[in-house]
């Protein structure tokens, strides 16, 4: 239990979800995502997640990322908590080279 809330566990294969149509979700601020992002990503900054859920689909399922991981952490366990399929991505250049690969 300590090994998966400090981010160990089952390895989730990240880019084969993309490979199936998962959607990438951005929770980092304006500026950031407008500095650069994973191409086709979708942008909600983690301070409105919340109230914006009904923008996302949830027939799919959703990798999260931000700068360095602890926003799209966040971001996951609240989807979670919501009945979405999330998974933490951690930095969005990681999920943009897994989805170039």
């Amino acid at each position: 239990m300590i090994k998966r809330a400090m981010g160990g566990g089952p390895r989730v294969d990240l880019g084969g979800l993309l490979r199936s149509g998962a959607v990438v979700l951005d929770v980092r601020s304006k500026e950031e995502f407008t500095a650069g992002h994973v191409k086709g990503a979708k942008h909600i900054p983690l301070d409105r997640l919340g109230s914006h859920l009904a923008k996302l689909d949830r027939s799919k399922p959703i990798i999260t990322c931000c700068r360095s991981g602890m926003r799209s952490r966040a971001a996951a366990d609240l989807l979670r908590r919501q009945g979405f399929d999330a998974y933490n991505g951690g930095p969005w250049t990681s999920v943009r080279a897994l989805k170039a690969g």
